[in-house]
Order: structure tokens, then C-alpha cells, then sequence
């Protein structure tokens, strides 16, 4: 189970071991309507989404301590955590990447460097489509 409310604003948690980029995203999610939560490692992203069970998870995949395709497979193992979309946010664009990234259990795929509303509107994309809250 994910965000408990329905009147809550989606829980985007936000893994990026870059702290510009995370804090880019994170204001930009905020002032398009969400709530945010940040991680800057896989480890980190493992215990923020156990504990706050985000309504969706934006994975760079080039984490330290864990990686994030690691960390994706993880999730997507978990009972607590397998139902919870994650976009992965990376940097990785060769071909292959994104099917790489599908494999470990990653939702979508965007490739970095992308403009916040781009990204934005591919996280409303995967919650209408997976039928997740929207943001007011």
C-alpha cells in the first residue's frame, strides 16, 4: 500500500547522488503539486521507501553504496514495495540502457539531462496510468 490518503499529495522520492540535481527536481516537483522526499544513494532509497512507501520513485541509476538498478530490483522484490513505479533517471542513454533498466524493474526511462517539465509529465503519465494520485 502506498500513499494512505487519497487527499494527500502524490510522494515523489527523488534518488540522485548529485545534490543540484535532486534539489532542481525536488522544487520543481513541489511547485507542480507534489509532496517530495530525497535520497542520495541506493541504500538511503531502500530505507526512505520502506519507510514512507512513495507513490512513485524518480531512480538515477548510478548510485553509490547500492546502484540503482540494484536498488530497483530490490524494491520490486519486496512485498512492501514491488507495486510502486519507479522512473529511472539517468545519464545511461546507449542503446540498451533503458531495456537494461526495464530488466532490473524500472517502469519508464528518462534520460538525463532533462527539462523538469518533461519530467514532471512523465511522472503524471505513470501515475494516471497505473491509476495513482494526482496532484491538485
Amino acid at each position: 500500500m502506498t500513499n494512505p490518503s487519497p487527499t494527500l499529495k502524490p510522494l515523489v522520492l527523488v534518488v540522485d547522488d548529485y545534490q543540484d540535481a535532486r534539489e532542481m527536481y525536488a522544487e520543481y516537483l513541489e511547485f507542480s503539486g507534489f509532496r517530495v522526499a530525497e535520497a542520495k544513494n541506493g541504500q538511503e532509497a531502500l530505507d526512505k521507501a520502506f519507510e514512507l512507501r512513495p507513490d512513485i520513485i524518480l531512480m538515477d541509476l548510478s548510485l553509490p553504496i547500492i546502484d540503482g538498478w540494484e536498488a530497483t530490483r530490490r524494491l520490486k522484490n519486496d512485498d512492501r514495495t514491488r507495486t510502486i513505479p519507479v522512473v529511472a533517471l539517468t545519464g545511461h542513454a546507449m542503446t540498451g540502457q533503458s531495456d537494461e533498466a526495464k530488466g532490473a524493474g524500472c517502469d519508464s526511462f528518462v534520460t538525463k539531462p532533462c527539462l523538469p517539465d518533461a519530467l514532471v509529465d512523465e511522472v503524471r503519465r505513470v501515475l494516471a496510468t497505473r491509476g495513482g494520485p494526482q496532484p491538485g
